[in-house]
């Protein structure tokens, strides 16, 4: 599905006025915002009614734009990342000291992923930086799974929705910590 260049740049005004966007990723539609607006990502948890200590996940179209959030790692920590990428894996790597808690959930690590879905991409290489990527929904209810699914679940709460398919994917991504190798959440790529 082809996307119109105008509803890009209505997705990106909304980012770049610090507003909240859903918008399709590789399995559900997602709840999306620049993170480094504090009161977009607070508005964007409290439309979830998520408790900001759990942290959020960070979608890129590019490893070098999550990499200036990372503390310097190891090579061998990192390959399995970089090998899953783009993807539906999500890493939970060192974060920079310079992350804030409202991103981090005041952890020292960091939920990020490079997105396999080529609208999520696109959206991320022309805002020119990482964004929030939660599923759009309420906490505790069934993620949506389209554009006409955000709009019913989400209602006037999110400032564009932008129209585009969910990929192929079953269940949002798998998370591990990429320190212990642990699996924080089974999902598509388990």
């Amino acid at each position: 599905m082809s996307v119109p260049s105008w509803s890009l740049r209505r997705a990106l005004r909304a980012l770049r006025a610090g507003g909240i966007i859903a918008y399709p990723t590789e399995a559900v539609y997602g709840l999306g915002c620049d993170p480094f607006n504090e009161a977009a990502v607070r508005r964007l948890l409290s439309i979830k009614g998520r408790a900001m200590s759990k942290g959020l996940i960070l979608i890129a179209a590019h490893f070098h734009q999550l990499r200036p959030l990372l503390w310097p790692l190891d090579e061998a920590m990192l390959a399995p990342a970089l090998a899953s990428w783009p993807g539906p894996s999500t890493w939970v790597l060192p974060a920079a000291a310079s992350v804030p808690a409202w991103i981090s959930g005041g952890r020292d690590g960091l939920a990020v992923r490079v997105t396999a879905h080529p609208l999520a991409a696109r959206l991320c290489a022309l805002f020119g930086a990482p964004l929030v990527s939660t599923s759009a929904n309420a906490s505790g209810r069934r993620p949506a799974r389209s554009a006409l699914g955000a709009r019913r679940a989400l209602g006037t709460q999110v400032d564009y929705v932008l129209n585009g398919a969910v990929g192929g994917d079953a269940a949002p991504s798998v998370i591990r910590d990429a320190r212990n190798g642990r699996v924080l959440r089974a999902g598509a790529a388990a």
